[in-house]
């Protein structure tokens, strides 16, 4: 069953300005950093347990390409992105969202 996914508006604000980054570098390396991003939150909203627990009642779904993650939170019909942070910057920033 897939779940309704939301957005943290700050998670969105992530998701963009990792877009941005690579879209000044790499108009095909943004896109592939935005269908890798598409791609996770398919398979997160399909099947969230599939993703290991993170911290609490948190999930972290990796990103193959590129050194990003995405933390979230799912129940029976609803997944919450809280963040899309980079594996080496600011570890944590996200963790005050709910």
């Amino acid at each position: 069953m897939q779940r309704s996914v939301r957005f943290h508006p700050a998670a969105l604000r992530d998701a963009d300005e990792a877009a941005a980054w690579y879209a000044e570098r790499s108009v095909r390396a943004a896109a592939r950093f935005l269908d890798e991003l598409d791609r996770l939150i398919d398979l997160i909203s399909d099947s969230p347990n599939r993703f290991p627990p993170f911290d609490a009642d948190l999930r972290r779904a990796v990103f193959r390409r590129f050194p990003f993650y995405i933390v979230f939170r799912a129940d029976e019909l609803n997944v919450v992105v809280l963040a899309v942070a980079h594996g080496k910057r600011r570890p944590r920033f996200w963790h005050n969202r709910t």
